[in-house]
Order: C-alpha cells, then sequence, then structure tokens
C-alpha cells in the first residue's frame, strides 16, 4: 500500500507540472520568434543532439609563462622518450601560471595537492560535457533529490572550495596590504577598505576556485588536443619545425615578440582552437530586459545559448571546416590572417576574461615545446581518432599517450 500511494503521488506531481507548463507555454510563448513545437516540461530537450551540442583575468605575465616553461621542458625530458600519458604533465604548466598569479606561488610537478585539484578539474570537465548534466541544468530542482553524476561534480566543486577558502585564509593571516603577494591578497586587502557584503571570505573563496578551474582546465585541455592533432598531421609538426628553428633557433626561450615572425605557428594555434572548439556553447548570456529582434518578442530573464560553431565553422569564412587546416589563417603570401569569425573565446559581455592569458599561453608552451622535442605517436598517423569522447558543455578529447623525442637525439 505504501508502494501505491508513492506511485500515485508522483503521477499528481507530474500531471500538474505538466498542466502548469502547457499553461505557461500558451500563455508566453505568442510572441517569441518561430521554432519547434516544444514538448510539456522537457521543452526542445529531446530534438537536441546532446552528445554533440554545437560547437587569468589579467593580460598575462610573459614572464610567469617563461619560466614555467622552463619548468615543463625539464619535466618532459625525464620521459626519456618513453610513453606517458600527458594529462597531467600539461596540466601542471597553466596550474602553475595561474597559482602564480593568484597565490605569488607555484608547484612541483609531483605535488599531491596540485595533482588532485587537476584531477578533480579533469573529471568536472567530462563530467559538465555529459548528457545527464545538461539535463540537470535544465531541471535541477526535480532532479537534485535524484543519484546521479551531478552529486560528484557537486562533491568535487566543494572539495575546490574548501581548498580555496583554506588558502585565503591562509593568505589573511599573512597580509601585509603595503606588499601584495598575488591578485589573492589584493582582494583581501580591497575587502578591509571597502563595506561591500559581497565582499567575504567565502565569496573570494569562490572566485579563486573558479579561476583555478578556468585558467587551468581549458588551456590545458587546448595544449592536450592540439599534440594529437599534431601528430595526426606530421607534415604540420614539420613546417613547425622548421619555423621555430629559423626564427627562434635550439636555445633561446620562445617570447612573445616571435610571434610576429612565426604566421605560421600563430596559425596553427588559432586553427587548433577553431577546429577543436572546445566550449561549444560558451556560457549562457541572459535578455536583462524585453528585447524585440526582427519583430519577435525576447523576453526579460530568457538565456539565450551562444552557438560558436555557426562562426568558427563558418563554410564562407572556412572553406572545409571539417577539416584541420592552419591555411585558414594564413594569406596567400603566407602571412597570418586574422577572421573576425574567430569566436574560440566567446564574444560579448561575457567573453573569456583569461583571453591574453591563454592566447600567449598556447603559443608559448606550445613553441617551447616544438623547440625540443619530436612528437611520436604509439600508432600510425592515420589510425589517430580526433573525435571528442564527450560533448556538452565541452569537448573532452580522447585520452592517449606518446613519446616526446629529444630534438637533439635526431
Amino acid at each position: 500500500m505504501a508502494a501505491l500511494g508513492i506511485t500515485v503521488a508522483l503521477l499528481v506531481w507530474m500531471a500538474t507540472l505538466l498542466l502548469i507548463s502547457i499553461w505557461k507555454h500558451i500563455y508566453s510563448s505568442w510572441k517569441l520568434p518561430p521554432g519547434p513545437f516544444p514538448l510539456p516540461i522537457i521543452g526542445n530537450l529531446l530534438q537536441l543532439d546532446i552528445k554533440n551540442i554545437p560547437k587569468s583575468f589579467t593580460r598575462g605575465n610573459e614572464q610567469r609563462i617563461q619560466r614555467e616553461a622552463h619548468f615543463l621542458l625539464d619535466v618532459l625530458r625525464k620521459t626519456q622518450g618513453q610513453p606517458f600519458d600527458p594529462t597531467f604533465v600539461i596540466g601542471f604548466a597553466p596550474y602553475n601560471v595561474i597559482s602564480d598569479i593568484l597565490f605569488h606561488k607555484r608547484f612541483d610537478y609531483k605535488d599531491k595537492m596540485g595533482l588532485r585539484l587537476m584531477s578533480l578539474f579533469n573529471e568536472n570537465f567530462y563530467l559538465l560535457s555529459t548528457p545527464w548534466i545538461q539535463l540537470y541544468n535544465n531541471f535541477s530542482d526535480y532532479l537534485q533529490y535524484l543519484p546521479g553524476s551531478h552529486r560528484k561534480l557537486l562533491k568535487n566543486v566543494s572539495e575546490v572550495k574548501d581548498y580555496a577558502l583554506e588558502r585565503t585564509k591562509a593568505h589573511q593571516k599573512s597580509l601585509e596590504p603595503s606588499c601584495p603577494r598575488g591578485f589573492l591578497d589584493t582582494m583581501l586587502i580591497e575587502m578591509a577598505k571597502v563595506a561591500d557584503p559581497m565582499y567575504t571570505l567565502e565569496n573570494i573563496a569562490v572566485t579563486v576556485a573558479d579561476l583555478l578551474f578556468a585558467g587551468t582546465e581549458t588551456t590545458s585541455t587546448t595544449l592536450r588536443y592540439g599534440l594529437l592533432i599534431l601528430m595526426k598531421y606530421p607534415e604540420v609538426e614539420e613546417k613547425l619545425h622548421e619555423e621555430i628553428d629559423r626564427v627562434i633557433g635550439p636555445s633561446r626561450i620562445p617570447a612573445i615578440k616571435d610571434r610576429l615572425d612565426m604566421p605560421y605557428l600563430d596559425a596553427v594555434v588559432h586553427e587548433i582552437q577553431r577546429f577543436i572548439d572546445l566550449i561549444p556553447s560558451n556560457l549562457l548570456h541572459e535578455a536583462t530586459q524585453d528585447t524585440v529582434f526582427r519583430g519577435y518578442v525576447i523576453p526579460k530573464g530568457t538565456l539565450i545559448i551562444p552557438t560558436l560553431d555557426s562562426v568558427l565553422y563558418d563554410r564562407q569564412e572556412f572553406p572545409e571546416p571539417e577539416e584541420f587546416k592552419p591555411e585558414h589563417f594564413l594569406n596567400e603570401s603566407g602571412k597570418f590572417k586574422y577572421s573576425d569569425h574567430f569566436k574560440a573565446f566567446s564574444a560579448g559581455k561575457r567573453v573569456c576574461v583569461g583571453e591574453g592569458l591563454a592566447r600567449m599561453e598556447l603559443f608559448l608552451f606550445l613553441a617551447a615545446i616544438l623547440q625540443h622535442f619530436n612528437l611520436k605517436s604509439l600508432v600510425d598517423p592515420k589510425d589517430i581518432d580526433l573525435s571528442p569522447i564527450a560533448i556538452g558543455f565541452g569537448k573532452i578529447p580522447p585520452r592517449y599517450k606518446l613519446c616526446l623525442i629529444p630534438r637533439s637525439e635526431v
């Protein structure tokens, strides 16, 4: 009888939601732009291909990245040409850059806490790109009580926030207002000056956690995906080696000024980002007021999803967009050609605040790796599969191993 009562209650609850959903749709949709008719409650969710949803905060610090590149190369040399998974090795480089900006501190590549955080970042980026989390984001009020991967995601987020709060409290205790060590100290100093209820240790810790995740995982994933692509196309890697040898040489550390003389590497970095379309829909936007667009009303509060693949895969701008072609960003004379359709960092007021830093990291880290190493795949290049293993919030590259052969030995 108890089970029957629960079943009846659930049916009544679902029927109520169904009636409310139908009423809301009839009442509110008559001025909306045209589109496919939504089902009650779940809307147009089933009409989306959830497995294929379309595709720091300063201008960066070149010296930080160059210094970290030195440590990264030392770790890569220790692989001695043997196969290894680059996930956390490559990930530590951008992690240390953002840590230096936040805390004025970098960590050893075997640091247990650093490895734990990167494991959490990596797992959460994957979970955010799974169908269940896409569903949960739309119906969290109903699904939060059910078992599912959202519980693991939230647990991971809580662990990262706890770490950030611990660091924030430690910095507050040792704070010297006249000599801030990093961005965290700057926020703490501002909190002491301004009587703003938003300035709390907890809110600052959340900001720190967000910056650690955003400043580590996206750059790390782009670099890993980039190395996999270059192994797939060894002729591209060969051209990069030639340009690096000609412009930088075998020993001088790469610098941002080199980008002006290295159009091919610049084009490859842009094409990697265009091709992988790492965050297909990027961050949601919201209409701040009722807006009329082409005669249709977009109500205030409407969430708007930017589909970046509409520009990154525009066939008129990028012929054969499904193909990896650095020539998409080169003119007929081989000079770098910028495209207004390049929106890998999104657009508008919610454009990635770390764009300048990320651009610098991708160029300098990739240049440093290719300056010293040849990439060697464990399989024939033609057998390398570039298909992401998950597509949702982000595109998750397949896990792989590679060998780095010192170019001095070739």
